[in-house]
């Protein structure tokens, strides 16, 4: 019979080893499985960006984008008189937004929700103040955008703006210039332009900063998550530089569409 042995408690074995806690804020002890990878492009790439202005005849203007797994159509209608209200000598700018159904993994309901609302006021933000609202007093333009598929709601706001934008053009209302977005995550210590839903998952924050870049200022930034100071104005930095590009993508699309048209 073993000595000092006791019955009524349970014994732990004669040798124990620590437990090891990775450092979630340390890329380096992490294991190699949470490293943070890109696959096919790199961090300071973006998707394709596929746009057609003019795709809904019954509209005043209107425009389709699509960049991978995000697909938004957009139609402007207006200016139209705003009738039972007060007079006012600036116009007013309605933005709607409505996820399709089957554009999301999981199943929306038809009927409006929060998201809906929030992605609404993020593009409402960023067009506002691009349009000339002075020259279209008592008058109401009216942007309705169609969320067919969406890969992300940071994504959704960038490509809703660019739509929305190139439609207000195309249905020939007064603008200070184009509005252009661009999206990006902050995944350990780099940054990432247009990130995927599945991105945005693994990363500690995100923004999404519309610009005017005809008159090199900003109209709105958008931001989620946990980001320290010096990592917003870098992201802002990078976000500015890439919309650049973008403007001219827009610009070159509106002007192969005027083209066609004439």
């Amino acid at each position: 019979m073993q000595s000092g042995f006791d019955r009524r408690r349970i014994n732990g074995p004669e040798e124990s080893f620590p437990p090891i806690f990775y450092d979630s804020d340390s890329d380096d002890d992490a294991p190699p499985s949470k490293k943070p990878l890109r696959n096919g492009r790199s961090s300071k790439d973006i998707r394709p960006i596929f746009l057609q202005p003019g795709l809904i005849n019954q509209s005043n203007g209107s425009a389709y984008i699509e960049t991978e797994k995000t697909k938004i159509a957009c139609a402007v209608y207006g200016p139209r008189q705003s009738k039972n209200t007060a007079y006012s000598e600036h116009g007013r700018l309605n933005v709607e937004v409505k996820f399709a159904p089957f554009s999301c993994g999981r199943r929306k309901q038809p009927l409006r929700d929060a998201e809906d609302r929030s992605v609404a006021v993020a593009i409402h933000q960023a067009l506002v103040s691009s349009v000339r609202l002075e020259l279209l007093p008592k008058s109401t333009v009216d942007v309705f955008i169609n969320i067919i598929e969406a890969d992300g709601i940071e994504g959704c706001i960038a490509s809703g703006s660019v739509a929305a934008s190139t439609a207000l053009a195309d249905a020939g209302i007064d603008l200070f210039g184009l509005v252009v977005s661009c999206s990006a995550a902050v995944v350990g210590d780099e940054i990432w332009l247009d990130p995927t839903e599945e991105e945005v998952q693994s990363s500690n924050g995100t923004m999404v900063v519309s610009t005017l870049p005809a008159l090199n200022t900003m109209t709105s930034i958008w931001q989620n998550g946990m980001l320290s100071p010096s990592q917003v104005l870098e992201g802002m930095g990078i976000c500015d530089e890439k919309c650049k590009d973008i403007h001219s993508i827009v610009a070159q699309a509106i002007r192969d569409h005027a083209v066609q048209q004439v």
